[in-house]
């Protein structure tokens, strides 16, 4: 357990006299209001603050930082004020606290609208002051680190939230080792045994790849200071997270991944020609890998990343992943902008902090435009940081771009006009199609003609954020004035047939407050809702036929927020049939979304389900489970075992054991190797779905557990198997 003592002695390294007695001062007074506060391990609250405040003097961060660590929930959980905070410790201080502090009391209709919310904000805090976000971060990193605590179900969305959005973010922010820690204790809480399991085969190997490691680097120290280049060379065994997605990604086993060492050369030297004398000492001595070398010095990464990556063939015959970079471009892979990060009077002094707070600037602009919750946290995910292609612009311009991007996704970076208008490309003076992926290297043209205008074909190959908001803005004030018309033809009819005049109920008091309920601004935003088909005109017309029965004393009808015979309550529609989607076959329990198709009623998914990503977000309904009564649900779960006799015995008893129904099961096997066990199963819920996982799990030999959504056929074919962690 850290101390305060430790904070101000690695403080004293860098900061002065003045500024200890600032951090101690403010250690007494977060004592003092935390002082009979507990956390859910039991100990002392007051020891959060004191970690987050540990992380950020390790990152050398200023005093306003690390007493924001020390005060960051003083005002959400205590009765301290943002005024008291000033007047104790400055407006700087305040600033930060302030931007800190959560929304907890502000009501919102959906769990996934209180983390769009949340993000919101915190976005906008951040690029006005990037400390917060670090702080944001730092405390994140602590309650990570004791997230055990924490019930299950608040474990899972916690660390998928945390897999999701704040390692991909300090990523973005270029602070590397915090990225890898998140990911790892996210990997820990969401798929425990695949952690474990990985743990103790990277920990079997520990004395044979520390012996291997110590070769490597002998070789290529030997070679440096043979060609005079001086520097140190350093190798590490790369984080599990990220050894379990590459098994995942190429599908091979443990003992197929051979770089699971890391080598770096840190160059002594600032000149940068000395990385690539240094390459080509590397290639002199081991034959490169073709298509494994990548230059981030000549085209940093979009946080900035400097370093040359080359994949050699090393001793063994075994492939070797080399790092080239000298200390500067170290400090920024290592600890990203906090590396750099010194206050001048208020203002950043390093023109790469203010070129890092322009991208994050960018980048909340982007996402402002969407109102959507679901739409807003999609697009922060993608936008955050994805893999990366760079192509030049005909005047030899680097443009950065997420793998798998296309010219409609250059066209917009340009200009939302040259978007707008865009008719083709030539991509290295060769007219290709717009759904051509762009590589790394291609000099990219856009074609444009007047009076052209974008599809909704664009958004099945636009991969930025920026394009499809862009697209999806035009398509939506093209579809809104249609929509509009729709509506108020439709509602108009429905109060003519319940003898209700339009023209008057559209500027009374009542109509006003269905506006109010639905947070619609002006009459017309609720029309098209009508005409999306996203509001019944029923609910509308129900709500008045009630106002009227309760002024001449009748019995007032119970408002629609019907409740369907498959146990869904559904707000704002009525008299709607309501069906399970096959692609994802929601569970009581699971997170879940409605949608809005043509003719066929509201489809339930999986709030996480594919199909979800791509769907207009118009037509997205909130549903919730409202169960009345026993009834069971289709679900699929796939093992992988080690094939032995009993093993489909053993399975079946666990499986009756908990009075579980099996519709359908198929055992594959291939002599030698593992068996693949299918099972098609009536289940009441995910707490029931959970403890057949668990159970089974505690089977000698098995080896693997997911769920699989749909058929088994079609998720095969489609790729959409969930492990179990994502229910």
């Amino acid at each position: 357990m850290i101390r305060i003592t430790d904070i101000l002695d690695k403080a004293h390294k860098y900061l002065s006299r003045e500024d200890l007695e600032m951090i101690e001062k403010a250690y007494i007074f977060s004592a003092a209001v935390h002082k009979d506060q507990k956390r859910l391990s039991g100990e002392p609250y007051l020891i959060h603050p004191l970690e987050v405040a540990g992380i950020l003097v390790e990152m050398k961060l200023d005093r306003s930082a690390i007493i924001t660590g020390l005060l960051h929930d003083t005002v959400e959980d205590t009765l301290t004020t943002i005024e008291q905070i000033k007047e104790d410790f400055g407006e700087d201080v305040a600033f930060l606290v302030e931007g800190l502090t959560k929304i907890s009391k502000i009501r919102f209709g959906s769990q996934v609208e209180r983390q769009a919310e949340n993000f919101r904000k915190m976005m906008l805090a951040m690029s006005s002051d990037i400390r917060i976000i670090i702080v944001k971060l730092a405390d994140r990193v602590h309650n990570m680190r004791t997230l055990e605590f924490q019930p299950k179900d608040k474990q899972s969305f916690i660390a998928r939230e945390t897999l999701e959005v704040y390692a991909p973010l300090a990523s973005r922010l270029g602070i590397n080792w915090m990225r890898m820690e998140l990911e790892d204790l996210s990997f820990k809480h969401l798929s425990p045994e695949e952690y474990f399991n990985l743990l103790n085969k990277v920990a079997k190997k520990k004395g044979e790849r520390e012996e291997y490691t110590e070769k490597v680097k002998k070789i290529i120290q030997e070679n440096m200071e043979k060609y005079g280049l001086k520097g140190r060379v350093e190798g590490r065994a790369k984080h599990l997270y990220s050894i379990y997605e590459k098994m995942n990604e190429q599908h091979i086993n443990f003992d197929e991944v051979y770089d699971l060492m890391a080598f770096r050369i840190i160059l002594d030297s600032n000149e940068i020609k000395e990385c690539y004398e240094a390459l080509s000492v590397v290639h002199a001595y081991w034959k490169p890998v073709p298509g494994r070398f990548k230059d981030y010095i000549a085209m940093p990464k979009a946080n900035n990343y400097r370093s040359l990556h080359t994949t050699v063939i090393g001793p063994y015959g075994e492939r070797v992943e080399i790092q080239i970079r000298n200390h500067e471009m170290h400090e920024w892979a290592e600890k990203g902008i906090a590396a750099h990060w010194r206050y001048k009077e208020g203002k950043v002094s390093s023109r790469e902090d203010e070129d890092q707070i322009e991208k994050l600037r960018e980048l909340l602009e982007i996402q402002q435009e969407h109102k959507d919750a679901r739409e807003f946290m999609r697009n922060l995910k993608i936008s955050l940081f994805p893999d990366e292609v760079y192509v030049f612009t005909p005047h030899g311009d680097v443009k950065s771009f997420p793998k798998g991007a296309t010219p409609v996704d250059f066209a917009y970076s340009v200009h939302t006009d040259v978007g707008n208008h865009c008719i083709g490309a030539k991509v290295n003076r060769n007219i290709v199609s717009l759904k051509y992926k762009l590589q790394n290297g291609d000099t990219v043209e856009i074609l444009t003609q007047p009076g052209r205008h974008p599809s909704k074909d664009w958004l099945k190959y636009a991969v930025t954020s920026r394009a499809q908001s862009k697209i999806k803005q035009w398509i939506k004030t093209e579809e809104r004035g249609k929509s509009i018309a729709i509506g108020r033809d439709v509602l108009e009819r429905e109060f003519k047939k319940n003898h209700l005049t339009f023209k008057k109920i559209v500027k009374s008091d009542e109509f006003k407050e269905i506006l109010s309920e639905q947070s619609l601004g002006t009459v017309d935003d609720l029309m098209a809702l009508i005409g999306y088909g996203k509001i019944s005109t029923k609910y509308i017309v129900n709500h008045f036929i009630n106002k009227e029965e309760e002024d001449t004393g009748a019995k007032p009808k119970k408002k629609p927020g019907v409740t369907s015979d498959t146990g869904i309550k559904i707000t704002g529609v009525d008299d709607v049939m309501v069906r399970f989607a096959k692609c994802c076959s929601p569970l009581p329990g699971d997170d879940i979304i409605g949608y809005i198709t043509r003719g066929r009623g509201i489809s339930v998914h999986v709030s996480n389900c594919p199909i979800v990503q791509e769907m207009d977000p118009e037509r997205l309904v909130e549903v919730r489970w409202n169960i009345k009564q026993k009834q069971t649900f289709r679900a699929n779960i796939r093992l992988v075992c080690i094939d032995k006799k009993g093993l489909l015995s053993d399975l079946s008893s666990v499986i009756s054991s908990l009075g579980i129904n099996i519709n359908s099961a198929n055992i594959d096997t291939i002599r030698g190797e593992n068996a693949t066990c299918d099972f098609e199963l009536d289940i009441n819920d995910l707490d029931q779905f959970n403890t057949l996982t668990s159970a089974f799990r505690k089977i000698q030999g098995v080896l693997s557990v997911k769920r699989v959504s749909g058929t088994f056929s079609n998720s095969m074919k489609k790729g959409y198997i969930r492990n179990t962690f994502n229910s």
